[in-house]
């Protein structure tokens, strides 16, 4: 157990280390400073003429959002096109089907917004061209999205007053060439050696020690998995994710993923502090994050690890933990740090099953999805902070009586009005999209029994996990839930629409808003935003906000669950 204990946090550690001068380079490459990898500008500069692109175009944040949603736009039919042709394109050693128009459209607009929600299991749902033509290319893609609205953000936040974002094809495809790129080849590199397979052969047929045949499916693993850790994407190359002993072999590949998911949503922290020269307000936001996510850990790992009761009841040992749904290379202490890494950020990949988890456990990574802003996805994890800091600022001068104002700008009734949309859409699509499943499965039973592998209160968790996950652009999944039908494909598919695309036009156009208003210099009378206080009060109102909005439907499920075991 103190094996395992030093593991997790020799892990954490890692990532925070890691993490700082990361973020130094990523405020480099976004301030177009000089960086070791300047030998990539003539790439950069010949897809800007093949595309004809002008990289010294400057966008207001009108034009910026316009060109972000046109090329999402103009992906999300790619993929679907493929989706359904795959069947008869090529690299299909193992001739899977093609995927039907619902599952194509859910797939598609999953990847799009770096939810990848997948109801399809990988090796038998997808050919290997799909795989790389759509699922890994999304990756790239929605990834470099993100974080390029992200760095419209710092530049909108750094400027005294300005009308310019930036561009949005230059941060596009230097959030790919000089950091998506680059660090998933080193962590690609990594886990191949590792054990995980990167090839295009077939299935291999084996025979296992009992004499039985056995069917192994194989391809371009490694590939796809570094970048589905990185991006905060999540989507395996196979049904079970990382679960699976050739996504994810041993404790080595097991950490290195674990790292990759969390490194650069920390990192983009340390970022906005480089970026704007706030050290100070960086840090305490890294805090307000971080306490947050080593709570859920250690909450966590202490469920799991301890086991359950009802099989304690029973005089059954439990050393290793509760091990249901998990792998014994893995071990339980380290699944549970996963569930919280990926659940605190929007990346969603699983090496346990999260349907297993004990009903504590289970709610924690159902509270952080609901959150949404404890890291978060890579760039958009901030921008959902954001949005709490304009709020907190606002009630902040509310109380003490000052002109609410953040980074020189005085925060008025538009950014507001705005700032309050965002908030309230996460629960309205969370909660409208269970009530509506939930009547659904209360009128017709047949319905349910197709949906639910469980019932009452742990059924009720199932589905609402599945609408927390895709509103807060997740993808994990409590798998008892049988969703690839119409209504979760299609259902599921708006909410990740909604829910991906409103929040980025809120977040950078008060953004744009404020950026161009009149700087105004600090003064006595400013309200810091640098200090512990302010730190705190972020937190308090993001903890008020969650906990009002979700309280009553998670006293329904996993704490009902957990009170009843």
């Amino acid at each position: 157990m103190k094996t395992e204990i030093i593991g997790l946090l020799l892990q954490i550690g890692l990532t925070i280390m890691l993490s700082y001068p990361l973020g130094y380079y990523i405020s480099k490459v976004y301030k177009g400073e000089k960086t070791f990898l300047d030998f990539l500008s003539p790439i950069e500069n010949m897809f800007y003429r093949i595309c004809r692109i002008d990289p010294k175009e400057k966008m207001n944040w009108k034009i910026f959002l316009i060109t972000l949603l046109t090329v999402n736009f103009v992906w999300f039919f790619w993929g679907i096109i493929l989706l359904v042709a795959q069947g008869v394109l090529p690299l299909n050693p193992d001739g899977n089907p093609s995927q039907s128009i619902s599952q194509a459209f859910n797939t598609s607009i999953s990847f799009m917004v770096n939810c990848n929600l997948q109801h399809y299991s990988g090796e038998s749902g997808l050919t290997y061209f799909t795989q790389l033509f759509v699922i890994m290319l999304f990756q790239f893609i929605t990834a470099a999205t993100g974080m390029s609205a992200f760095a419209a953000m710092l530049k909108g936040m750094s400027a005294k007053t300005t009308h310019n974002l930036g561009n949005f094809w230059v941060y596009l495809i230097k959030s790919v060439t000089r950091i998506l790129l680059p660090l998933s080849l080193i962590v690609g590199f990594l886990i191949i050696i590792g054990g995980v397979p990167m090839s295009f052969e077939g299935k291999q047929t084996l025979t296992t020690l009992e004499g039985q045949e056995q069917t192994i499916s194989q391809g371009p693993v490694a590939a796809v998995v570094a970048i589905k850790q990185l991006g905060t994407n999540g989507g395996g190359f196979y049904g079970a994710n990382s679960a699976h002993p050739l996504e994810n072999p041993s404790y080595f590949t097991n950490m290195i993923e674990g790292i990759a998911i969390m490194l650069l949503p920390m990192a983009f922290i340390w970022t906005l502090g480089f970026y704007i020269k706030k050290h100070r307000f960086a840090l305490g936001i890294f805090l307000v994050m971080l306490l947050p996510y080593l709570s859920s850990v250690s909450i966590a790992v202490g469920q799991e690890m301890r086991g359950n009761p009802k099989i304690e009841e029973m005089g059954i040992s439990q050393h290793s933990g509760s091990m249901e749904g998990k792998e014994i290379r893995i071990g339980a202490g380290a699944t549970a740090l996963w569930a919280m890494s990926t659940t605190v950020t929007s990346n969603g990949s699983v090496n346990g099953m999260h349907d297993s988890l004990t009903p504590l456990s289970g709610m924690l990574a159902i509270l952080n999805m609901q959150v949404n802003c404890w890291f978060g996805g890579v760039g958009v994890g901030f921008m959902n902070y954001y949005i709490f800091i304009i709020i907190a600022v606002f009630l902040s001068g509310l109380m003490v009586g000052r002109t609410p104002e953040f980074l020189g700008k005085k925060i008025e009734a538009k950014e507001m009005k705005i700032a309050i949309i965002i908030t309230l859409l996460h629960p309205f699509l969370i909660l409208c999209g269970t009530a509506i499943a939930s009547y659904l499965a209360v009128s017709d039973p047949q319905l349910a029994s197709a949906w639910l592998a469980n019932p009452s209160f742990h059924g009720l968790s199932e589905m609402f996990y599945e609408f927390t996950s895709s509103s807060a652009n997740n993808g994990s999944g409590f798998e008892g839930l049988g969703d690839n039908t119409n209504f979760w494909n299609i259902s599921t598919g708006i909410v990740l629409i909604i829910s991906r695309y409103l929040p980025i036009i809120g977040q950078i156009a008060i953004v744009g808003l404020l950026a161009s208003k009149k700087y105004i210099p600090e003064s006595a009378g400013t309200l810091k935003t640098d200090t512990s206080t302010f730190a705190l009060m972020t937190f308090v109102v993001i903890i008020i906000i969650a906990a009002l909005a979700f309280f009553p439907a998670l006293t329904l499920g996993p704490i009902a669950e957990y009170l009843n075991l």
